[in-house]
């Protein structure tokens, strides 16, 4: 491990940001980008969704978990699969590889979010809605205003846990050849062709700093917030 650890340095460039110096980012750097877009797509998502089912009990609520059932029974290797040869197809162009699996990633993790904000919505008192609409609240204030910043400071935990899969699920992207830090360890490790341990080992620690980071940001935050 030692003595590959020149590897790592001649290639450390490469394995963090990619070609970003010709404007293809790739590597750890668009790891978190495709994370982050992912995230920015899920998480408004999930929650609308999960508004949308705590608010339509009937029909709709069946319909969303029938699809949420659906994308979460399915292997996120699939999903990805069939957003790389549909898109194309609806879109009547090639995508970039990148925001396909950042779409895919996306579509994937609303599923969760939606059941986990679903399950917070439905763990309040139902007193509380009641007592917002005789003030005078619309059913979207108080959801907006009321219900969702006491669901979002209780469910941040699981929050936590499901963006953290998702920046690990980023590694699937190598399946496309997306060069995201998966994939570019495997090329420096084809094109040196030794030290296998110590580059994947690197990759592994870097997986690992990225999750811990994310799950001490989440701590601060969650502690910063007021008690309700």
């Amino acid at each position: 491990m030692i003595a590959g650890l020149h590897v790592i340095t001649e290639n450390l460039d490469y394995l963090l940001w990619g070609r970003m110096a010709s404007g293809e980012p790739g590597g750890v750097l668009l790891s978190l980008m495709m994370a982050a877009g992912a995230a920015l797509l899920a998480l408004p998502g999930g929650f609308a969704l999960a508004c949308l089912a705590w608010r339509y009990p009937g029909l709709v609520r069946r319909a969303l978990f029938l699809w949420a059932e659906l994308i979460r029974g399915i292997p996120l290797i699939f999903v990805i699969f069939w957003m790389w040869y549909l898109l194309p197809l609806i879109t009547g162009g090639d995508l970039p590889g990148a925001l396909t699996v950042t779409l895919a990633l996306a579509w994937f993790t609303a599923a969760s979010v939606m059941h986990t904000v679903l399950a917070g919505l439905n763990a309040l008192p139902r007193g509380q809605y009641e007592a917002a609409l005789t003030q005078g609240f619309s059913t979207g204030q108080t959801l907006w205003r009321v219900l969702l910043p006491q669901v979002m400071r209780n469910i941040l935990p699981s929050l936590v846990g499901i963006f953290i899969s998702l920046l690990k699920d980023t590694s699937l992207a190598f399946i496309v050849n997306v060069p995201e830090l998966t994939t570019v360890a495997g090329q420096v490790n084809n094109r040196v062709q030794i030290y296998p341990a110590a580059i994947f080992i690197f990759t592994g620690v870097v997986y690992y700093l990225l999750c811990c980071s994310l799950e001490q940001l989440a701590k601060r935050l969650r502690f910063s917030q007021p008690a309700p």
